[in-house]
C-alpha cells in the first residue's frame, strides 16, 4: 500500500476509533455503580445481547485466524466452523435462559465465580478464588491474542514496527473499556458485529468476481489441488484422522465455559428475550463463519506466490481489491473484531479482580464508587500483562485463542452446565471440576504424539465432567436450604 493510500486508511481508522470512544463516553455517563460497570444493570435488549455475545466470541481470529487456516488447509477448516456453529446453538439453547434467571435470583451474582460461590453456599471463598485464578490466567493469553492480531493489522497496513503497532491497539481498547465499562463494550460490540459481517460478506464476493466467478474459482482450486476442497482430507491429500476431526469439532465444547460470552446471558433484560436473541446470534454466526472460509479459499487462488503469513490473507485481499476509503472501512472491521473481544475479556478480568479478589477475598467494605475505580485500574494492569505476552511477533493468533478457549471450556464448561441442571452437585465437585479441567489443559498442551494430538479441550472437558460427578456423588448431598431458591423459580431444574 502506497503512502497516500495509507493516509486515507489511517483517517478511516481514526474516525472509527473516535466513534467508539464517543460511545464509551456516553456509556461512562450512564455507569453509576458496580452493577452497571460489570453487567450494564442487566438491561441489554436482544439485538445488543446477541451481537455483543457473538462479536466478543469471534474476535480477530474470525478475520485473521480462520481465513488463514482455510487459506492453508482448505475445507479441512469446515469441521472447525461446524463445531463452532453447533456449540453456539447449544450454548444459547441450554445455558442462556437458566443462567439469566439463576444469577439474578441468588443475590444478583455479577461474575461467574460469584455465581458459583452463591450457588454452592461456599462461605470459605475457595471456590471463588479458584475460579478467579483460572479466569485471570487464561484471559491473559486470550487478550494477548487480540493484541497480536492488532499488531499484525497495524504492521501490515501502516508498515510500523510491531511493538509500536501492538501498543497502539492496546491503548485504543483500554480507553473506552476502562471508562465506559459493560455498556460501552456491549454497544460498541453491536456496531462492530455489523461491520464485521458486512466486510466478511463483501470481500469474498468481490474476490470471486475478480477471479471469474465462484464456479470458475472453485474449478481452478480443484484443478490445482482437488483435496483442498475435500473436508475429509488435508491440503496434502492425506485422509484426516478421527483425532483431527474430533479436535476441530471439539472447539464447540468451549462455548459452555467462556465468561465473556456468559456475561451477555446474565445481562439480557429478560429471560423471555433469550429465544429472539438466540435466533439473531445464530444467523450472524452462520453467515460470518461461512464467509470467513470463503475468504481463505478465494485467497488461496488469488495470491501466487503464497503469502508469507497466511493470517494476513483478509488484509491482503482488501488492499488488492478496494479503493483506500473502502479498504479502510473493511480493515476497520478487523480492528472491530479485535476490540470487540479484547474489551470484553479485559472487562471480565477487571470484574473478577474487583468482585472476587478486592471485595470478597480482601473483605473490603468498599463503596460502589471505589469498586468502579478499582475495576478501571484493573483494566490497565491486566492489559499491561497481556501486552508483555503479545510482544513476540511470531505468535499465532489462532494458537493463542485455541489455548485460552480450551482452558475456559474445560475449567468452567462442565461446572456451569451441571450447576444449572444437576441439583445433586456439590461445592467440592465444582472445585474438582474447575481444577481438573484447567490443569488437564495446561499439562496436555505440553505433550505431543499419538493421543496427545487431540485438542486439549476435549480431554479437559471430559476429565472435568468425570471429576464433578465422582466428587459430588462421594460428598454428602446438598441440604434443602441449598436447593430451595431454585425450586421457586420458573425453569428450575428437576
Amino acid at each position: 500500500m502506497d503512502h497516500p493510500a495509507r493516509i486515507v486508511v489511517g483517517l478511516t481508522f481514526v474516525c472509527y476509533l473516535l466513534a467508539m470512544l464517543a460511545i464509551g463516553w456516553f456509556a461512562y455517563r450512564r455507569t453509576a455503580n458496580i452493577s452497571d460497570f460489570i453487567l450494564g444493570g442487566r438491561r441489554l435488549g436482544p439485538w445488543v445481547a446477541a451481537l455483543s455475545a457473538s462479536a466478543s466470541d469471534m474476535s480477530g481470529w474470525l478475520l485473521l485466524g480462520l481465513p488463514g487456516y482455510a487459506y492453508l488447509a482448505g475445507m479441512e477448516a469446515f469441521w472447525l466452523a461446524l463445531g463452532l456453529g453447533v456449540g453456539t446453538w447449544l450454548n444459547w439453547r441450554l445455558q442462556a435462559r437458566r443462567l439469566r434467571i439463576y444469577s439474578e435470583s441468588i443475590g444478583n451474582a455479577l461474575t461467574l465465580p460469584e455465581f458459583f460461590a452463591r450457588r454452592f453456599r461456599d462461605a470459605s471463598g475457595m471456590l471463588r478464588i479458584v475460579s478467579a485464578f483460572f479466569i485471570l490466567l487464561f484471559f491473559l493469553f486470550y487478550t494477548s491474542s487480540g493484541l497480536v492480531a492488532g499488531g499484525k493489522l497495524f504492521e501490515s497496513v501502516f508498515d510500523v514496527p510491531y511493538l509500536w503497532a501492538v501498543t497502539l491497539g492496546a491503548l485504543a481498547i483500554i480507553a473506552y473499556t476502562s471508562f465506559g465499562g459493560f455498556l460501552a463494550v456491549s454497544w460498541t460490540d453491536l456496531v462492530q458485529a455489523l461491520l464485521m459481517a458486512a466486510a466478511l460478506i463483501v470481500v469474498p464476493l468481490i474476490a470471486f468476481r475478480d477471479l471469474g466467478g465462484i464456479d470458475t474459482t472453485f474449478a481452478g482450486i480443484a484443478r490445482a489441488n482437488r483435496s483442498f476442497l475435500d473436508p475429509l482430507t488435508d491440503a496434502h491429500g492425506e485422509a484426516l484422522t478421527p483425532i483431527a476431526i474430533l479436535s476441530l469439532l471439539g472447539w464447540g465444547l468451549g462455548y459452555f465455559g467462556q465468561p465473556h460470552i456468559l456475561a451477555r446471558f446474565q445481562a439480557i433484560r429478560s429471560a423471555d428475550q433469550v429465544p429472539g436473541a438466540r435466533r439473531i446470534a445464530l444467523s450472524w454466526v452462520g453467515v460470518t463463519l461461512a464467509c470467513a472460509l470463503l475468504v481463505g479459499l478465494a485467497g488461496s487462488r488469488y495470491f501466487s506466490p503464497a503469502l508469507a503469513d497466511a493470517e494476513t490473507v483478509f488484509i491482503q485481499l482488501v488492499e488488492a481489491l478496494f479503493h483506500p476509503v473502502l479498504a479502510g472501512i473493511c480493515l476497520a472491521a478487523i480492528l472491530a473484531a479485535i476490540m470487540s473481544t479484547a474489551d470484553s475479556q479485559l472487562l471480565v478480568c477487571s470484574a473478577s479482580f474487583t468482585e472476587d479478589f478486592y471485595k470478597s477475598v480482601l473483605r473490603r467494605e468498599a463503596t460502589d464508587r471505589e469498586l468502579v475505580l478499582v475495576g478501571r485500574a484493573a483494566v490497565f494492569g491486566i492489559a499491561a500483562l497481556a501486552l508483555v505476552l503479545a510482544i513476540d511477533p511470531e505468535n499465532s493468533v489462532l494458537a493463542l485463542v485455541a489455548y485460552a478457549w480450551a482452558g475456559f471450556g474445560a475449567a468452567f464448561g462442565p461446572t456451569l452446565l451441571l450447576s444449572l441442571f444437576w441439583r445433586r452437585m456439590t461445592r467440592n465437585g465444582a472445585i474438582a471440576g474447575i481444577l481438573s479441567g484447567g490443569v488437564t489443559v495446561v499439562v496436555w498442551k505440553q505433550l505431543d504424539g499419538g493421543i496427545f494430538e487431540l485438542y486439549e479441550l476435549v480431554p479437559g472437558f471430559l476429565i472435568s465432567l468425570l471429576a464433578i460427578l465422582a466428587t459430588s456423588l462421594c460428598d454428602r448431598p446438598p441440604d434443602d436450604a441449598l436447593t430451595d431458591p431454585f425450586d421457586r423459580m420458573a425453569g428450575a431444574p428437576r
